[in-house]
């Protein structure tokens, strides 16, 4: 079994993949054999997910598609102190995950050929989130 974290530098909202981290993580632990990969994200205004990496118009569809969904200034909304992006991002992040498994075959990740591993930043602005790592039998 290890922990780690990842702190991902997000540019704002959309879509930012950070699977070479995981990577990375799992390559330091010496773990030959095969598990599961847990992420679990430390924030209510974003998520993770697991999507295509080769084209980007796949990326910006699902970003376009989730802000029409999720408008801002919505008249029910009521949580506004912090910004018109807030309560969607929370409403966002409630509709996506906040943790994703991943098997592990071999010491490797068991993602497909276009599977990527991404934070989806719901908020505007930029900074880092925590992604938790765990990886067990």
């Amino acid at each position: 079994m290890a922990v780690g974290q990842l702190e991902i530098v997000v540019r704002g909202q959309g879509l930012h993949e950070f699977t070479r981290e995981v990577e990375h993580w799992l390559a330091g632990q010496s773990y030959g054999g095969d598990g599961l990969c847990t992420l679990f994200i430390q924030h209510t205004s974003a998520s993770l997910l697991i999507q295509e990496n080769a084209d980007p118009s796949a990326r910006v569809d699902l970003e376009n598609w989730l802000n029409r969904l999720v408008p801002e200034n919505d008249p029910l909304y009521t949580h506004t102190l912090e910004g018109p992006d807030d309560m969607p991002a929370h409403i966002k992040s409630a509709l996506t995950a906040s943790s994703l498994s991943i098997p592990v075959v071999d010491g490797h990740l068991a993602l497909g050929t276009w599977q990527g591993i991404y934070l989806w930043e719901h908020r505007y602005h930029a900074g880092k989130r925590r992604v938790i790592m765990h990886l067990g039998n």
